[in-house]
């Protein structure tokens, strides 16, 4: 095992990404053999631990996965906690002090990852510190991890990385997009690239619609105060949706190595149209949940949530139509949809063939007509909750005649499988220490997406919108039904009808 020498520095320690899913992952890696006996991790955040209470709060966070009492207790010996106001150099100096002792102590060889799991008005602070209070080291390597939301246009977003690029190299810089460490994300180009029959396919001739969802069922919960400034536009096409987009429209690289595939994806995202006004208002539409009830349990409107303004407009739910402008995928649409409060829980990919040309089933001498259109073939890839693929395709009904029945060939990994693999920050802390950023955002993927979605977001913000538009428990309002009929295509998942069948469902 290719073990790293480290020193992790985590801004906003204390906090719920933190006790959630860092601390777990390197606990993972820990195991693994990683990380061993030298690495070491600084915790910083304003509350006044003491080292024993974080490395108490440590222990806590990986009770699920099981270590021995001596393993907990060696791993979270690694820890370290200062109490830390960003905006304080002084503190910078207390922590370049204490970067340095234990660097001297693991034999870290000046190897170190900062971390900023806070809000991302503090970002362009804590770099220039970093620099000002030489805490970034001459030797060894130097990596910045910054999470979501980078920027807040593209304005806000190219004044961020001017800071930020004033003190790291792009190749030092990995803005974690969780979704691409996820194993089905990542399973996209296997699709792909590993079988003919469906890479010979991948193009406009063969497909005739494209479909991405990420539904939840849940409501804003704890973070309505964040998103009712954010709303799903923001929060998750401009970088989840728009990213899962570059990797099914981009294409072949030319190697399967960072470089090669950050430059097909861009290529993908400056190939997206960017819509003027009137095409906006055709093509993409919002929503906001209001009360609803779905399978005798009862859910308020997002404007009765916690720290939510009471006359709200933020959008919990987006529908669109992207298209691509180049010889692949000309005349393709490209459909989205995200939002919360939906019926199910779930990302999943439809790839939907365009029909046969003639359907030879549909008349018969010795039979009466059947259906003159056939179900289309479709390729579901399933990211979360399950994992795995299906391929619909058409068979004969069992019996008399030639009737057609659609056949799902389907695969799903299993429960064992998908608890026993590398979580999505455990897979992406691993890539950041071995300086492998394929499944982080390069900066210009950043750019184009937010000039994608600014144009979207600058239309809708001179139209007051119609709220709330669509129950709690449902799929969406009619409009992002509408978008796709009126193309004459639906949405292939639809997990609504299964409730409204069975009475679950207004």
């Amino acid at each position: 095992m290719n073990e790293k020498n480290v020193l992790f520095t985590i801004f906003g320690g204390t906090g719920d990404l933190a006790q959630r899913k860092l601390y777990p992952s390197l606990f993972r890696l820990y195991k693994k053999g990683n990380l061993s006996e030298h690495f070491a991790v600084i915790g910083t955040a304003r509350r006044p631990w003491s080292d024993e209470h974080y490395r108490e709060v440590v222990k806590g966070t990986i009770k699920t996965l099981n270590p021995s009492a001596e393993e907990a207790e060696r791993f979270a010996s690694h820890f370290y906690y200062q109490s830390h106001d960003v905006n304080d150099s002084s503190h910078y100096q207390t922590l370049k002090e204490l970067s340095d002792r234990l660097d001297e102590k693991y034999h870290l060889n000046g190897n170190r990852m900062y971390y900023l799991a806070m809000a991302p008005q503090f970002f362009g602070t804590i770099v220039s510190h970093l620099k000002s209070q030489k805490i970034i080291t001459e030797a060894g390597f130097n990596r910045l991890i910054i999470e979501k939301p980078f920027g807040s246009d593209f304005h806000s977003a190219f004044e961020l990385n001017e800071k930020i690029r004033q003190v790291f190299p792009e190749d030092d810089i990995f803005r974690i997009d969780h979704y691409l460490g996820k194993e089905m994300i990542q399973n996209i180009s296997a699709i792909r690239f590993a079988n003919n029959i469906f890479e010979s396919q991948w193009n406009n001739r063969y497909i005739d619609n494209i479909q991405i969802t990420f539904g939840e069922s849940l409501g804003v919960e704890d973070r309505g105060g964040y998103y009712d400034h954010s709303g799903a536009l923001k929060d998750m096409v401009q970088n989840h949706i728009l990213q899962v987009l570059a990797l099914l429209a981009m294409e072949p690289p030319v190697a399967f190595s960072e470089k090669e595939i950050r430059s097909e994806k861009i290529k993908a995202l400056k190939a997206i149209r960017i819509y003027e006004k009137k095409e906006v208002l055709e093509n993409f539409v919002r929503g906001q949940y209001a009360a609803g009830q779905l399978d005798d349990q009862t859910f308020k409107g997002y404007r009765e949530e916690d720290n939510v303004d009471p006359e709200s407009t933020t959008e919990t739910f987006v529908a669109g139509k992207f298209t691509i402008d180049n010889f692949r995928w000309s005349g393709v649409p490209f459909y989205v949809r995200t939002g919360k409060r939906l019926t199910e829980k779930g990302t999943r990919i439809n790839i939907v063939f365009k029909q046969v040309p003639v359907n030879v089933f549909k008349t018969s001498i010795d039979e009466p007509c059947n259906d003159p259109t056939l179900p289309p073939n479709v390729l579901t890839i399933y990211i979360q909750p399950t994992e795995g693929f299906s391929f619909t395709l058409n068979g004969k009904k069992v019996g008399q005649g030639f009737a057609t029945d659609p056949i799902k060939l389907e695969y799903r990994n299993s429960a064992e499988m998908v608890e026993n693999s590398p979580e999505a920050y455990e897979k992406l802390m691993l890539d950041a220490l071995n300086g492998d950023s394929t499944n982080f955002s390069h900066w210009e993927e950043v750019a184009q997406t937010w000039h994608i979605v600014d144009v979207i977001r600058q239309v809708w913000d001179q139209v007051q919108p119609d709220f709330p538009n669509y129950k709690a428990g449902s799929m969406g309002p009619e409009a992002a039904f509408e978008l796709l009929e009126k193309d004459g295509f639906e949405w292939i998942w639809q997990p609504d009808h299964w409730y409204r069948e069975r009475g679950k469902l207004d």
